[in-house]
């Protein structure tokens, strides 16, 4: 389930953006300011921003120009009532992928965050190599040495999901998420157990791991 911050200081815009893409099948989480948006892509990993220009304190071109700095590589869709062409050629030159003008249909805004992640996705690597290791995501296949490993559908989820959000830490509750689904009741067990499978396929000493680490009292970072 892709996982969508929306950043819109006007709480009914807000409401109308998050109820909408819900419906869509996303996970939309809302933030009123600039602040709130550092602090919430600091402590969480999102498939998509759509950020306001008008906000509180600190812009929204103020916003995405430390998300690009901070190495936030995710798609930034940029909503605002200015129409000027200084204004949007200003946004996609520090890092926005695209820039919609209120006011807008909420067909063309899910049509535009669709575009979006297609993109992202075709960006993503085929194929991911670390150490002696490539994950084949064309294949849905792990191999070890050129020679194949044996992954279930599950454990295959939690490496794509690790891959993607390579370096950050991950909770075992958005490890639920990304693997199960929220419509699936698993204990933060069953994500523990399921942890140490793949360490043992992707590691060279699984009792020591070197890509996919815990982090105490937040979860597990993927470091490969």
């Amino acid at each position: 389930m892709p996982r969508i911050l929306i950043v819109e200081d006007e709480p009914d815009i807000a409401r109308v953006l998050r109820d909408d893409l819900a419906l869509e099948g996303y996970d939309a989480v809302v933030v009123g300011d600039g602040e709130a948006a550092h602090a919430a892509t600091t402590s969480s990993p999102f498939d998509l921003v759509l950020l306001d220009v008008m906000l509180p304190g600190r812009d929204g071109f103020d916003v995405c120009r430390d998300l690009r700095r901070a190495g936030l590589t995710m798609p930034i869709i940029m909503l605002t009532a200015k129409t000027q062409e200084s204004d949007k050629v200003m946004g996609l030159e520090i890092g926005a992928d695209d820039y919609v003008t209120k006011p807008f249909s909420p067909r063309e805004l899910r049509a535009r965050v669709k575009a979006a992640l297609r993109r992202a996705a075709a960006d993503a690597p085929e194929v991911y190599r670390f150490g002696q290791i490539e994950v084949d995501f064309g294949r849905r296949e792990l191999r070890a040495g050129g020679a194949p490993v044996d992954v279930t559908a599950i454990e295959f989820k939690l490496l794509a999901a690790f891959i993607r959000h390579r370096g950050r830490v991950l909770s075992r509750e958005q490890l639920l998420d990304e693997a199960w689904g929220r419509d699936v009741y698993v204990t933060d067990r069953a994500v523990d157990t399921h942890i140490v499978n793949v360490r043992r396929k992707i590691e060279p000493d699984p009792a020591v791991p070197r890509y996919l680490v815990s982090v105490r009292g937040a979860g597990y970072r993927f470091e490969g």
